[in-house]
């Protein structure tokens, strides 16, 4: 210790509202702490964020006069002219502390100050100054100069702070935002924690400790190959933790077996299938082929009208034959057949055959083995089981997009290349190794083997497989194979469940090939009628489609960039941006240059071809930079699904038809709904509930992915919704003017809904901004 010093300890807190001098990024701060101009170290680097949490204990050597200077710097830019300066503050130690009072310790608060050149900066700094060892073991700080940061590998942000909702079950937070030592002394955050344990103490056997490239933390189990986002707790046994996962597991096995599409709950109760015509009872003249007469009068019934004859097919099912109009039907004329319409009030009512008259030129009305009535359209060559004499059910009162989608799907299922080929194909798994199993079961067959029908065997369990064995087989593959930890898919910025590609999915040399594997069993789903448990970003939809890519599907990607975009396009940028046609890329530690265009590096972004420079942007960080592992994707897919079958839909109908559609629960998502601007006694807020509950299930969906992004439900319900920047409900706004659509950020879970001024103008809005409004993020 120098002669006449006191050692002193500065916990440096957080700064806040830092000035953010770039407008496609947030600046990566960290602090330089230097005392008398000799005593210099700095803090860690904290990623992507004006409210750095750095909590790091310093220890220097003072006296009464000596200066204390933080000065706060942007690690990407440290070896540019200004440093990325980004603020200091000056502090005399005399004038914050008294080095003759034993135990003295205060927090402090200062605003962060312009150094000599005057560059524009805001915000403040929080630390606290103690004359006695702060509680901490942590030994770093002393008198020793550190080498400059842009020279050392930055820390992750994810090990700085854990997000409110992702915290330890029991771990409370102070003022600022640290969380407190489990044994009630400060957390030593100055040092390099390993990636099995955190500033809470070890993680459990089994258990390591990641962050994705947003930098949120997230939780490897080993021990059974998943990821969890909250934290394990030390005080929890392996046997509660199993129970956990279980019952987790079992409400995500349920809601993934109660998901549909339009039109399966009727079809699906009569367990068949839509044919086409080559595959339907056959009728007409044909018919009559091959079968035997019997014009015996029926007990209870009478005669036949004039004309008709009973006649029986070679397996002895009766039919009658029309010798008036040379037709033949499975019904028998002299039973009132009666069809189920809906009416204006959508009350199921029953109306008599007979009194509908004859079916439009090129029709046909046909019945299942079953039983069940169907009509075929011989003009357009499909099926449907709408009867076109009756005012259609999905014609009156009915959004368009509901008529259009379910419409869809009975031709898109009714295409020859979308039948089930004759024979079965067979696929062994064991439960435990699901993934690789069947990788190599689905990857060995042909795309025509895997059209036959699908039987489905777990290894060890004995079950004939009628549909829940291949339903149980997709529900657990979708749990492995888009997990994080394989680094093929990674959960997108937008929130902690929907997926997009992995970028830097190459650390795995066969990566390719699984993305092909993906790609089948996508399609196997959508060939084979099961859905899968997993929601890709809505951007990943339209790239299937081969749609144009536009700005607002960028949102959902990167939310950071998109927002800076949005700033520039709409405003004048001479003299305020600095880009060139190129972005900087991180891979694996290391800075790539990436041209845009050819030679973009060299070409500077300017008000004339900024909209070029958003395109551009907008195609890499959607496509582009995952293009081979897309094309694999696509390859497999496109091996069971054609792109010419699939394209009929759009990119929110193609998320149903991969996902299904699961029920939705009112009360759950109004118990869990904020308001800003209105109150939930408000009027308007009570139409808006009142229109939301008369919905179907189908467009309350609509509604979620109008607002939210997507249509998944958290397994537990509207409570877990997350958003772009941790757990974020479903808000609703007061903003707009009444004559104006309501308007959705889907980064952010918000509605901005005009306060209007009857219930029949609010529906009418709310259905229209739901049903006509295409693509993701709206603003």
């Amino acid at each position: 210790m120098p002669l006449g010093s006191t050692r002193i300890t500065v916990k440096l807190v957080a700064a806040e509202s830092l000035y953010k001098r770039d407008v496609f990024r947030s600046p990566d701060p960290f602090a330089v702490l230097t005392v008398d101009g000799g005593q210099t170290t700095s803090t860690k680097i904290c990623k992507r964020t004006l409210n750095p949490y750095w909590n790091q204990t310093l220890e220097f050597f003072v006296n009464e006069d000596s200066l204390l200077s933080i000065q706060v710097f942007d690690q990407k830019k440290f070896k540019k002219k200004d440093q990325g300066f980004l603020g200091v503050v000056n502090i005399r130690i005399s004038d914050v502390m008294d080095l003759s009072i034993e135990n003295f310790q205060d927090t402090i608060t200062r605003n962060l100050q312009k150094s000599n050149d005057m560059l524009s900066v805001s915000g403040r700094l929080i630390l606290v100054v103690a004359n006695s060892p702060l509680a901490t073991n942590q030994t770093a700080g002393n008198t020793t100069t550190t080498n400059p940061p842009s020279l050392a590998t930055p820390t992750t942000a994810a090990q700085s702070s854990i997000p409110t909702g992702n915290r330890p079950d029991g771990v409370n937070t102070d003022a600022n935002g640290a969380a407190p030592n489990p044994n009630g002394t400060a957390a030593d955050t100055n040092r390099q924690y390993s990636s099995f344990e955190d500033q809470y103490g070890r993680l459990p056997a089994g258990w390591e400790r990641k962050a994705d490239s947003f930098g949120r933390t997230y939780y490897v189990d080993h021990n059974t190959r998943t990821t969890t986002w909250r934290r394990p707790s030390l005080n929890q046994s392996e046997t509660e933790r199993a129970q956990e996962r279980a019952t987790q597991l079992e409400a995500e096995r349920r809601q993934h077996e109660s998901r549909t599409l339009p039109g399966d709950e009727e079809s699906n109760s009569s367990n068949v299938q839509v044919n086409t015509v080559g595959s339907t009872p056959a009728s007409n003249g044909s018919a009559a082929l091959s079968m035997s007469l019997d014009s015996t009068t029926t007990p209870g019934l009478g005669d036949l009208p004039p004309g008709w004859e009973r006649r029986h097919t070679p397996e002895g099912r009766p039919y009658f034959v029309d010798h008036n109009t040379r037709t033949t039907t499975w019904v028998d004329p002299r039973r009132q057949q009666y069809i189920r319409t809906y009416g204006p009030t959508a009350t199921i009512q029953q109306q008599p055959v007979s009194q509908l008259g004859p079916l439009p030129s090129g029709w046909e009305m046909r019945l299942t083995n079953t039983a069940r009535v169907y009509f075929v359209d011989h003009n357009t060559k499909t099926t449907t089981w709408d009867d076109p004499r009756l005012p259609s059910s999905l014609d009156q009162n009915v959004p368009q997009y509901k008529r259009d989608f379910r419409r869809k799907v009975i031709y898109f299922r009714s295409q020859p290349g979308l039948r089930v080929q004759p024979g079965q194909c067979h696929i062994k798994v064991r439960r435990d190794h699901i993934f690789d199993d069947a990788y190599q079961e689905i990857m060995r067959q042909t795309p025509e083997e895997l059209k036959k029908r699908l039987m489905i065997r777990f290894d060890g369990e004995e079950g004939l497989d009628y549909g829940g064995v291949s339903r149980e087989f997709f529900f657990e593959l979708s749990h492995q194979m888009f997990n994080p930890q394989y680094c093929l898919f990674e959960y997108a910025a937008h929130d902690n469940y929907t997926l997009q590609i992995n970028p830097n999915s190459g650390i795995n040399n066969e990566h390719l090939s699984y993305f092909k594997f993906i790609g089948r069993v996508v399609g196997l789903g959508v060939f084979h009628r099961r859905f899968l448990d997993t929601f890709f970003v809505g951007a990943f939809y339209k790239v299937m489609l081969n749609k144009k890519i536009v700005l607002q599907d960028l949102e959902s990607i990167d939310p950071e960039y998109y927002n800076s975009l949005v700033w520039m396009l709409d405003n004048d940028i001479e003299d305020m941006i600095f880009e060139t046609f190129s972005l900087e890329v991180e891979k694996f530690g290391v800075t790539e240059t990436v041209d845009l265009k050819p030679n973009g590096r060299n070409i500077d972004v300017t008000n004339d071809n900024k909209k070029e420079f958003a395109e551009l942007v907008t195609e890499y960080k959607i496509y582009k930079r995952v293009e081979e592992q897309f094309k694999a994707f696509m390859s497999g897919f496109n091996e069971l699904i054609p792109n010419d079958l699939v394209n009929v839909f759009d990119e929110r109908e193609l998320e149903l038809l991969i996902g299904g559609l699961a029920e939705i629960d009112v009360e759950d998502w109004k118990k869990h709904t904020d308001y800003r601007g209105y109150q939930e006694s408000d009027q308007v807020i009570q139409w808006f509930w009142e229109i939301v509950s008369d919905w179907s299930n189908e467009t309350r969906a609509r509604l979620l992915q109008f607002t939210t992004g997507t249509s998944r439900i958290p397994v537990n319900g509207f409570k877990d919704l997350q958003g772009s920047d941790g757990p974020r409900r479903f808000t609703i706004e007061k903003a707009g003017e009444p004559k104006q659509l309501p308007k959705s950020h889907t980064c952010f879970n918000r509605v901005d809904l005009p306060p209007y001024a009857d219930k029949e103008s609010l529906a009418q809005k709310l259905t229209l901004a739901v049903e006509e409004t295409m693509g993701f993020g709206q603003e």
